[in-house]
């Protein structure tokens, strides 16, 4: 490659105009695929971009080439797929019509088996797994702001050799791992609190704040840690805590659970769960590749998975204009509630 990397994010919303707006500010040739509204957003107001540590960025609309159409990554040598998991299939199929064989692709996205499916249709590419840990919250009128900590993690591979300088100049290095299934489960222990937060219709450090919020999560994250040792699968340590013990500190009273752990509530007061994000829009949540990735894996085991199970049927009413504003106590107990 001697020509300066170029980088499209298909699927451009809240993670994805995040990273690619902080890899355009830092000066990588990036440009955007997303909907229409986002598009008019961008060319009205272009990317103001913040985060917890005190991160202030604006790109103005003219130096942001967002488009509608999937035409626009077909020169690119890097995609980052960021789509919602129900539209990774369409994603792919409209990539396969437009990409050159060789082309980097990275799925950032939740819950599992979406690098899969990228990787079906698109057998000329080189398609990698890849995660956010962070949380993104859009502001409206081109603002995106990161309210938790985390780098940004991809499957080891030397493909991505010429693009690793650019995700580092962006302040947003790429972790390389080389197993990113058990890197994507331990992602998803920590993201079965989404349905929590959405469901609480609070933000995330108020809701962690709340011992009776977090013994929901550690039903949930308990249930899921021993359908993954059933399966045999150990997923990877990305806390300080091992995967093991965080249900454990999450049941903690509130004054230990400061004293000991008061560093998982360093978070900003502007986040929220993308799920809680989603359901203020109106739009379907992720739970079916969260929660839901928990009752398959117990289905396929021939076990129960009732909590988590209760949490996909909660938010899925959630959806369709049913309660999001639980108290702790509340969903605590319709968890707890035999079935």
């Amino acid at each position: 490659m001697t020509a300066a990397p170029r980088i499209c994010v298909f699927g451009a919303g809240s993670i994805g105009c995040y990273v690619g707006g902080r890899l355009l500010a830092s000066g990588a040739a990036v440009s955007f695929v997303g909907r229409a509204r986002l598009a008019r957003e961008i060319a009205a107001h272009g990317f103001r971009l913040s985060d917890y540590r005190g991160l202030d960025v604006y790109v103005p609309p003219a130096k942001v080439a967002f488009r509608e159409t999937p035409q626009a990554a077909a020169d690119a040598d890097l995609v980052l797929v960021t789509v919602k998991a129900a539209a990774t299939a369409d994603a792919g199929r409209e990539l396969a019509q437009v990409l050159r064989p060789g082309t980097v692709v990275i799925s950032l996205q939740n819950g599992l088996g979406n690098d899969d499916l990228l990787r079906a249709a698109l057998p000329g590419c080189t398609v990698l797994t890849g995660m956010v840990p962070f949380n993104v919250v859009q502001g409206g009128d081109g603002a995106f702001h990161q309210g938790t900590e985390g780098d940004l993690a991809v499957a080891r591979h030397d493909a991505l050799s010429p693009f690793l300088p650019l995700f580092d100049s962006a302040g947003l290095p790429l972790q390389l791992h080389d197993d990113m299934r058990a890197v994507q489960w331990a992602k998803l222990l920590l993201n079965l609190n989404n349905a929590v937060n959405a469901l609480s219709g609070r933000p995330l450090r108020e809701e962690l704040s709340q011992r009776a919020y977090r013994r929901c999560l550690a039903l949930a994250q308990r249930e899921a840690l021993g359908l993954l040792d059933a399966a045999g699968i150990r997923p990877a340590k990305l806390t300080p805590l091992p995967v093991h013990w965080i249900p454990g500190a999450l049941e903690l009273p509130d004054f230990l659970f400061r004293i000991l752990f008061g560093r998982m509530l360093r978070i900003d007061p502007l986040a929220r769960s993308s799920m809680w994000e989603d359901l203020e829009a109106g739009r379907t949540t992720e739970v079916e590749w969260l929660n839901g990735e928990v009752v398959r894996l117990a289905t396929k085991l021939g076990r129960p998975a009732p909590v988590n199970a209760q949490l996909l049927a909660l938010v899925h009413a959630a959806e369709q204009g049913g309660r999001r504003d639980w108290p702790g106590t509340g969903l605590l107990g319709e968890l707890q509630a035999p079935r």
